[in-house]
């Protein structure tokens, strides 16, 4: 991308602040709904399976919709694009603020979610654009900064709204946020990308969603069993779908996403492993909550501050980590990171409910420390590792496979919960759903040994040297 016309220094700081502005309102609802979810599902006396939709669909739609932004960035004026996506997610939030019942709640959050699809990405697009070579690492730093602090103290900031003035509060705060970034932007925002007629590719983009939806879906069934027709009709036409997706990729002259990038070794792993991750710290952070607010029948403020303390350790770890990976490269990050998210979800098999909730939060800050070793990093060594005319695909792919895996993370986590406490009740009587967890965190501390073997025997030792072009 280029720019169209010089832009003052001036006028890239009020736009850098517009899009820092946009992306904590957006981001503080990614991770919100954790502390707000059984609240809502009291509410609405739903299941946990379906208000766990809330956060899995979010992040679906999310992941669909960002291989989108490559192309709308490249076809829309910037300004009407950008004001586009937040008067949607402005719209979505105030349906949420409104919401009679659980289905519009639903469509709010799919409004919200379409647009987080591609501010998030759209945001790093302009900003990448706007400043010099020389500028740009420090820019995404705090870019980077911000987008991380919205979701690390949102659970907190929630939970005491909850309790104070309810969970529509939270809507209604973000919706001020966002009128004021949208006014905002009409004010400050310019056409600071190109645009070109470029052919929109409806089937490989359907095939996408077939593939992404579906399989999410299956997956958050599973509570009832593995072998149901809503279980297996949904990841079937998912598999095909993906095979589809695949098979079209490789035989347009313009693909849709770029497939031949995972011809890198590292780009595969960094994929692999991203994904992994995110099934893991997605997982445990919807099922956090519901230990300390359900089982033990807190309230949202004590479960928001049981995971304050990982969350600032998350914040404090996350620049670090980005020095370390500079000096040392990916291995040393992966091993630790790795490490540290098995024994804060094999730590969490032993939790019960007469368990102090400072050891219930020590072990967070555990979890949390591994997070911030590898959420960047993963996103930094798979990118580096691919030519440069690949990472906008690149950086697509690992974005876009990972919320999948955060959504199916959700999906797949809370049912094994909930499909397990249920089978077991009998057995367990009053401590089902506690046995149900300490499944969930065993299957993640499982998934977390295979993320440890990747990273001792695949990954390389040293600094990964990233190219001039990159």
């Amino acid at each position: 991308m280029s720019e169209i016309k010089t832009i003052s220094d001036r006028k890239r700081t009020l736009i850098f602040v517009n899009i820092v502005i946009t992306c904590i309102a957006t981001s503080l609802l990614q991770t919100a709904l954790t502390t707000a979810l059984p609240p809502i599902i009291e509410d609405f006396q739903i299941r946990v399976t379906t208000g766990q939709w809330l956060t899995s669909a979010y992040s679906l739609v999310m992941a669909i919709m960002m291989p989108l932004t490559a192309f709308l960035v490249t076809r829309v004026p910037t300004k009407k694009l950008y004001l586009g996506t937040i008067l949607l997610f402005t719209a979505g939030t105030g349906i949420c603020v409104l919401v009679p019942d659980f289905l519009f709640l639903m469509v709010g959050r799919i409004f919200q979610a379409c647009s987080n699809g591609i501010t998030s990405a759209m945001g790093q697009v302009i900003l990448l654009s706007m400043y010099p070579l020389e500028k740009r690492g420090t820019i995404m730093g705090w870019y980077g900064l911000s987008a991380g602090a919205a979701p690390v103290i949102a659970p907190t900031l929630a939970g005491a709204l909850v309790d104070i003035c309810g969970w529509r509060m939270i809507f209604v705060c973000t919706f001020v946020i966002m009128m004021i970034s949208l006014v905002y932007a009409f004010l400050v925002m310019e056409d600071v990308l190109e645009t070109a007629v470029k052919k929109f590719d409806t089937l490989s983009f359907v095939y996408s969603a077939l593939a992404f939806g579906g399989m999410t879906l299956g997956l958050g069934n599973i509570s009832g069993g593995f072998l149901l027709f809503k279980v297996c009709l949904p990841l079937v036409v998912g598999l095909i779908a993906v095979g589809l997706v695949i098979y079209r990729q490789f035989h347009t002259e313009q693909p849709f996403l770029e497939l031949r990038t995972f011809r890198s070794f590292d780009f595969s792993l960094s994929v692999i492993n991203s994904m992994l991750f995110y099934l893991i710290m997605m997982g445990g952070s919807l099922i956090l909550p519901l230990y300390v607010q359900t089982l033990l029948g807190y309230s949202a403020t004590v479960s928001g501050l049981v995971t304050l303390p990982g969350s600032l350790a998350m914040a404090l770890v996350s620049p670090v980590a980005g020095k370390i990976y500079d000096r040392l490269g990916m291995k040393r990050l992966a091993v630790a990171g790795s490490s540290a998210l098995f024994i804060g979800a094999l730590g969490m098999c032993f939790v019960t409910l007469e368990t102090p909730l400072v050891l219930v939060a020590l072990l967070n800050v555990i979890r949390n420390v591994a997070i911030g070793c590898l959420m960047m990093p993963f996103v930094t060594w798979g990118v580096s590792s691919i030519s440069a005319e690949n990472t906008a695909d690149g950086t697509t792919l690992i974005n876009s496979l990972r919320t999948i895996a955060g959504a199916v993370g959700t999906a797949l986590f809370v049912g094994i919960m909930s499909s397990v406490s249920l089978r077991t009740a009998d057995t367990f009587g009053d401590y089902a759903g506690v046995h149900g967890m300490h499944v969930s965190f065993a299957a993640m501390a499982f998934l977390a040994v295979i993320m440890i073997f990747i990273a001792l025997v695949w990954i390389k030792s040293g600094k990964k040297v990233v190219s001039a072009s990159h």
